[in-house]
Formats: structure tokens, sequence, C-alpha cells
């Protein structure tokens, strides 16, 4: 057998490796994409709250009635997954109308400069059986600073008539400060109105709309 024919069926058998290690790489690929699917926040069953401490004796709870997100969430590979997340400030609701129009002014969120506020994830993590950690970049206020939330209660998705749905809880503490929310006032006995640090609770119900049927 000839020196050429030899090399000739080499490239052939090299050339035909390569396709298939091609193929088998988009493959992967393709998989691993479509996996991680998006899921839309369910707006009338999911809701944004917040606690802080009031005159170093109790807390104060409240929540945004509007937000919205999406969620691409991979089971099998939770670091592929990612959440988007925006609230309308407005919104804000603590049961004491004169509170909330001292939470939406330039005091506290200024919400006639700054409407939303927004979360992106920058990485998702596991923390154990059905927990997550998501951090990301919240923004409040015009300024954006890193955020951990801690997720838990991830349920399995579960099929109705619209489609899948699925649930969890996410929490996370933040400094307000940290955002440009400075206001206080000193009380007599010592301390201040308003606490610094705010908890953040999001109970969220995520669903993925069914396609709709094809007429025949």
């Amino acid at each position: 057998m000839s020196v050429s024919l030899v090399t000739s069926r080499r490239r052939r058998a090299s050339s035909s490796d390569m396709i298939r290690l091609t193929l088998a790489l988009a493959s992967f690929l393709y998989c691993h994409a479509a996996a991680a699917q998006e899921w839309q926040l369910d707006r009338a069953h999911s809701a944004a709250q917040f606690s802080v401490r009031h005159l170093m004796v109790s807390t104060v709870r409240g929540h945004f009635g509007k937000l919205t997100g999406t969620v691409r969430y991979d089971p099998a590979n939770p670091t592929a997954s990612s959440v988007e997340a925006e609230v309308e400030v407005s919104t804000i609701d603590t049961r004491e109308p004169k509170r909330d129009a001292h939470l939406k002014s330039p005091d506290f969120f200024d919400v006639a400069q700054y409407p939303t506020m927004r979360f992106k994830s920058t990485k998702v993590e596991p923390a154990g059986p059905g927990k997550l950690k998501v951090t990301g970049d919240l923004t409040i206020r015009g300024v954006t600073r890193p955020a951990v939330f801690d997720v838990e209660g991830l349920t399995p998705p579960m099929k109705d008539r619209f489609g899948q749905r699925m649930g969890a809880m996410a929490t996370a503490k933040i400094s307000r400060k940290d955002f440009g929310m400075t206001w206080n006032r000193a009380i007599e006995a010592g301390g201040v109105t308003v606490g610094d640090e705010v908890t953040i609770t999001i109970d969220t119900e995520l669903v993925q709309r069914a396609e709709p049927a094809q007429k025949k």
C-alpha cells in the first residue's frame, strides 16, 4: 500500500472524528441550554415583603403590590440558572398612609426619581436539598450593591390547566444606608427611630404557560 493512500485514509478518518466531535459538542450545548427553562413570576400569587426595627422595640412590616420577574431554572444544573425581578416602589404598603407617604419621599425611596428597584442574579449555587444561594446586583434609588438571597422550599413543578407551576421563598438582609436611605431620628431613651438592617422576603409562585393548542 502506498504512503499517499495511507495518508489519505488517515486524513479522512481524522476529518470524520472531528465532525463527530463537533456534532457531539453541539448536541451537548443544545441540550444544556434547553435544560434551563424559563418561568414567569405569577403576580397574583407572589409577594415582595420587608421588615425593619422601629424605636428599637418592635418590627414594622410592609409589602410591595407589584412584582414582576423571570427565572431561568435548570434543576439538573442549578449554576446555569438566573433570576431577574423588578418591584414598583410606589405600590409600597405598611397599612399606615402617612408612613407610606414618608417612605415614598426623598428621605427614603424617592419614588418620583426612582420608581422601581431591580435585582439581577450574577451567580446561583446549590445550598442543600431544595435550597439555593442566589447572588446578584440589587438596585435601589439608583444605587447598585451586591445582595445574597437564600432560597428554600423550592417545590417540584406541578401541572394545572394553565401550564406548570412551582414555588419558593427567598430572603436577604441589607443595610438601607448602603442605598442612600440615611434618614433617622434619635429618641430620648437612646437609639434611633428606624433600624438600619432590612429583611427582604420574596414569596414566589412561578408559572410556565402551556402552549395553546394548534387549530386543525
